[in-house]
């Protein structure tokens, strides 16, 4: 009995003063396991968030939710969440209506442009690491680039002028091929062969242009050596432990992927659901949480370089701006504090989605809808009310940068 204590306390005290696993920092000081809370591998410095904020918080978001959001003709996830703490987060729906397959915590959804956001910081990144340079020439990467003045910050404020590939039939008409499933080359090869005018000369305004981003993905390719779907994966989802954030691939990933609706008929695929970087990420609320801590963690991406992203770029010109853009990231100013809400929101097909991060507050906001709906927009009203001080609401309608539209 003896022997088997002294055993027991030697072996207790090897446990303590050994080596011990190094997990992540947690946000509040210690390690936890609770699924309410949201963690990544980077060490962050976040307070605590009082089960007292808790209680106030809930319920409004509950209330504004169960208004303006929840009802039979939305589906997708929707989440809230403080320095990772989850305040309110709900699922309804499906990713596949014919086999009854439910939306959940796990359940990717197509991001359409709010795919913009993760593309562009991951431009930033390749910038942090001296990859490339924001104000280098489009031609230093992709040669036969037609437009020799266009700089790869021109291509992520949408300032560069050139048009949206959803414009190519009609400038092409007759000789356009409806039935060609288009690549990210694909577009580069039209512009290069056709060289079509540009909507205004390089950097005098901002045209919001899906094919700007589809020319950044080939820029990330470029300049990684790998496909955007592994470049995506190797510069942000894998090291974040975005486990079900995926790039879209049409050859392989139609069956799998949710599907997204217009009522109770799904959106059938079309000639450019092959691109990516403009759109084509899949993902869930709680991976864009992580990504949206990631953003506080220098050891992900330098403050200073970050707050590129943030700033617009046509808004210095007037005295009481209403919106802007800037690096990959939309933003609003609320009137009559002129208060600046940073978001971006997408829409392709039956995907509606909004993604809002409050930096402010450091609280995430997103709602990512697979069924055809203005309500995952309405998140601009709920910020602006419940964290924004005297705001003006924001419109309950639908966008109008809605990418068919290709402007804002």
């Amino acid at each position: 009995m003896r022997v088997a204590l002294v055993t027991f306390f030697l072996s207790l005290v090897f446990y303590i003063s050994g080596p011990r696993d190094k997990r992540p920092t947690s946000f509040f000081g210690h390690d936890t396991i609770d699924s309410t809370f949201i963690t990544i591998p980077f060490s962050l410095r976040m307070g605590n968030v009082s089960d007292s904020y808790v209680r106030q918080i809930t319920p409004k978001i509950d209330s504004f939710y169960s208004k303006n959001i929840k009802s039979p003709y939305y589906s997708g996830g929707f989440i809230v969440a403080k320095n990772g703490r989850i305040l309110y987060e709900d699922y309804q729906g499906y990713s596949d209506s014919k086999n009854k397959t439910p939306i959940d915590s796990l359940t990717a959804i197509h991001l359409a442009s709010v795919s913009k956001v993760l593309t562009a910081t991951a431009v930033l990144k390749l910038v942090q690491e001296d990859n490339i340079m924001l104000d280098q020439k489009v031609t230093d990467w992709l040669p036969k680039f037609p437009y020799k003045d266009i700089t790869i910050r021109m291509l992520l404020n949408h300032r560069s002028g050139i048009k949206p590939y959803s414009s190519f039939s009609a400038l092409l008409k007759k000789n356009w091929n409806s039935r060609k499933v288009l690549s990210n080359q694909d577009i580069l090869d039209l512009l290069v062969q056709h060289k079509f005018k540009k909507l205004f000369p390089t950097n005098t305004r901002f045209d919001y242009c899906n094919t700007n981003y589809v020319l950044l993905a080939l820029i990330i390719e470029r300049a990684t050596g790998m496909n955007y779907r592994k470049a995506m994966q190797e510069l942000i989802f894998k090291p974040l432990g975005m486990k079900s954030t995926y790039v879209f691939n049409y050859a392989t990933d139609k069956e799998t992927a949710s599907k997204s609706y217009k009522g109770n008929a799904q959106f059938p695929w079309d000639q450019f659901d092959a691109l990516y970087g403009d759109k084509n990420i899949y993902s869930t609320p709680r991976d864009l949480v992580k990504f949206d801590l990631a953003t506080y963690s220098p050891d992900f991406i330098k403050p200073e370089l970050l707050q590129e992203a943030y700033v617009g770029y046509s808004s210095g010109q007037t005295a009481k701006p209403v919106k802007d853009y800037g690096l990959g990231m939309r933003m609003r100013f609320l009137q009559p504090t002129g208060e600046k809400l940073i978001y971006h929101n997408g829409w392709w097909h039956g995907n509606n989605t909004s993604f809002v991060p409050v930096r402010k507050d450091t609280i995430t906001v997103v709602c990512l809808g697979n069924k055809y709906s203005n309500r995952p927009y309405t998140t601009l009203s709920m910020v602006s009310n419940l964290f924004y001080k005297k705001p003006k609401a924001a419109t309950h309608e639908i966008p109008s940068e809605l990418e068919l539209a290709g402007s804002e």
